[in-house]
């Protein structure tokens, strides 16, 4: 354990006898960076945060892993958008569970998301130095939002078409720019296959990364401002 290739490998020396030790085993790792050192027994409670942010965290991977999946079976074009859906529906094994489980995920993560910021709020936990912090909250609150909106269309049936015309309407009346957003998150005037591919891409990439790396930040944060509070 002295040896060069195995302290080239492993930073820290063994066996961890002190505090330092212990430190510097949280510092040098990969997994546990994200957590300090030490923590207040009573931050670590249920009653303290109710889990909400790791319940929205584990959330959004159901989200990925179960999204990675319904995308094998799935096609962001007119009419296969729909068929696709049907087959999920009646012929691929488990599909409707796998659809269901994606979708009450969905549903939950904005409950969870929600919640977080409410308890965040009244607990006063964005007071300085967290001020940072509650702002990218606020923008996964909104970017989770977007999510689930842009999942919508993606079944192409008449629930989601008619549910993204009065989205896309409202947007238009935003002033000044409202038309042009309108327009853009379309790909057109009217909704059809280029509003389609646009929601695909934005759900499947564009969302999911700038959620992954707000995730990331919001966490590295949480660890630099000193904790929960």
């Amino acid at each position: 354990m002295q040896s060069k290739p195995w302290r080239s490998v492993f930073r820290t020396a063994l066996p961890i006898k002190t505090n330092l030790d212990r430190s510097l085993v949280m510092f040098n790792s990969l997994a546990l960076h994200i957590q300090p050192v030490k923590v207040r027994e009573r931050a670590i409670r249920f009653s303290y945060t109710f889990y909400l942010g790791m319940i929205s965290f584990f959330l959004f991977m159901v989200l990925v892993v179960t999204g990675i999946l319904l995308m094998l079976y799935y096609q962001p074009a007119i009419p296969n958008a729909y068929e696709n859906m049907k087959d999920l529906q009646y012929v691929v094994s488990s599909g409707i569970f796998l659809r269901n489980l994606h979708r009450w995920a969905a549903h939950l993560m904005v409950i969870s998301v929600f919640l977080h910021m409410l308890r965040v709020f009244f607990a006063g936990a964005y007071r300085p130095p967290r001020e940072f912090n509650w702002v990218i909250g606020v923008l996964l609150l909104l970017l989770t939002l977007l999510l689930s909106y842009t999942g919508y269309l993606l079944p192409y049936d008449q629930l989601a078409y008619w549910a993204v015309t009065v989205g896309s309407n409202i947007v238009k009346y935003v002033p000044i720019i409202g038309k042009n957003i309108r327009f853009v998150l379309l790909g057109g005037n009217t909704i059809g296959e280029y509003t389609l591919v646009r929601f695909y891409v934005l759900h499947c990439v564009v969302l999911p990364l700038f959620i992954t790396s707000l995730i990331a930040l919001h966490f590295w944060r949480i660890r630099k401002d000193g904790g929960l509070y």
